[in-house]
């Protein structure tokens, strides 16, 4: 997808007449049927548009939204989000953890460069149908009236990738999209059978949680469906602040408790449940009416009240990141406190202590097979149970039992966060070249 993209832009660029011919066309790109009484503002490009730094006040995206906003929904997603967890605890060893995160930040910094500027190019080549502005115009080109700029980038996967290349491309595109799904819906599963399912019924046995886990990701995939007329309609068409603002809404609460957790050994649990679900309130009282009221656009603004939703969404997101650390800190000073034995390598004070640690709670489930078991549960199965626990994902087979030894050995080697000397250096040194090259496209593009 990577290469396919560079191909895209290079398509691009040469089709716009390079990088400066591009920024002069970009200021000049308005639709040819604009509507008697439609502001000009909703049709023109913005002034401060080859900017990362706009207007803390009128900017769409205020600068201090975007550095510290931005920054707590970056916590909250590659720290705490199911979907990187689960990948980082798959990994090897700890450097490997963090060279796959420092890989990622690098290629985190190609969008610019492979999604927003071609994304610009398609409303200079097709500024009709990309900055279409007239409802009528764009639900005749999108299908969508508030905007079409989320057609954009296929836009030009179409229209400029010769044949083989577009087709390469499209499929590319689809295959990332159902990765991307299919982890997504694999962790929420995860989240649902273990947090909560295990709740109901703590002596499930795996088979029975697989089967719960797939009924919850139909589950999804049905809320997935219906949700998809509001993510056309909200923030004017535009996807990106759709996902923001949705992030800015319901995020904050629990990167807050867990930037507390790792640097405040004095948080407990009941501070951080009360500051999840209070900060959660908080967060569904900006969001609902919102989306009851509307997003609107440019041309038919929402009715929301200003005190709703008049603040930015990157604003609310430093807001409720600061009153959901305000209640966590301050619940968890007036209750009980948790013993350092049960925090040993959990929060950064403790951060190198080697004593064993003990869980607070034993886990809800365990995956302890029945003694009882049958004679017809141990003999092979037939064709259809095959083919049942094949559908199912369940193991053909029985697993070999481990000695305690066995599960001593593997305790100790899924728990070692040792790293070589060599791979530390190399990949610490990365993290750093890294937030260097960062700070420099920020600093350029400001």
């Amino acid at each position: 997808m990577v290469v396919g993209s560079f191909i895209l832009m290079g398509f691009a660029f040469n089709e716009v007449g390079g990088y400066e011919n591009f920024k002069d066309r970009y200021m000049n790109a308005i639709p040819s049927v604009v509507g008697a009484n439609i502001s000009e503002e909703c049709y023109t490009p913005r002034e401060d548009s080859f900017h990362l730094f706009r207007d803390p006040i009128t900017g769409n995206l205020p600068w201090p939204g975007m550095v510290f906003g931005l920054t707590i929904q970056a916590t909250w997603y590659f720290c705490t989000d199911q979907v990187i967890v689960q990948r980082c605890l798959s990994a090897k060893s700890l450097s490997h953890v963090k060279a796959g995160c420092i890989l990622c930040g690098y290629l985190k910094l190609l969008p610019m460069f492979l999604m927003v500027f071609p994304g610009m190019i398609s409303r200079v080549l097709y500024p009709d149908e990309i900055a279409c502005v007239d409802p009528k115009e764009c639900d005749l080109y999108c299908g969508t009236s508030v905007g079409c700029s989320n057609i954009a980038y296929p836009k030009l996967v179409v229209d400029l990738m010769p044949n083989g290349l577009r087709g390469l491309m499209l499929s590319v595109m689809l295959a990332s999209l159902m990765s991307s799904l299919t982890s997504i819906f694999n962790s929420a599963s995860t989240l649902f059978t273990m947090d909560i399912y295990t709740k109901i019924r703590p002596k499930a046995k795996e088979k029975e949680l697989m089967l719960a886990g797939r009924l919850f990701m139909l589950f999804l995939i049905g809320v997935s469906i219906a949700w998809i007329p509001i993510v056309q309609t909200a923030q004017s068409g535009q996807l990106f602040d759709y996902m923001q603002s949705i992030t800015s809404y319901l995020a904050p609460p629990i990167a807050a408790v867990f930037t507390l957790a790792i640097f405040c050994k004095r948080v407990n649990e009941a501070g951080a449940f009360y500051g999840l679900c209070i900060g959660l309130l908080v967060g569904l009282a900006r969001m609902i009416p919102e989306f009851a009221y509307g997003t609107g656009s440019c041309v038919n603004p929402s009715n929301c009240p200003t005190i709703i939703c008049g603040v930015h969404y990157l604003y609310f997101a430093l807001i409720l990141f600061t009153l959901s650390c305000i209640l966590i800190l301050g619940i968890s000073l007036m209750t009980k406190p948790i013993d350092d034995k049960h925090l040993y390598r959990l929060c950064w004070s403790l951060r190198n202590n080697t004593e064993e640690r003990i869980d607070l709670e034993l886990d809800d489930w365990t995956d302890e097979q029945d003694s009882s078991e049958t004679e017809e549960e141990r003999e092979e199965p037939g064709c259809c149970k095959k083919a049942y626990n094949w559908f199912c994902g369940f193991d053909q087979g029985n697993a070999p039992k481990l000695t305690k030894e066995q599960e001593a050995a593997m305790k100790l080697k899924l728990t070692d966060t040792t790293e070589k000397p060599l791979w530390r250096n190399v990949v610490n040194a990365n993290a750093i070249i890294l937030l260097a090259v960062c700070v420099f496209f920020y600093g350029f593009f400001a």
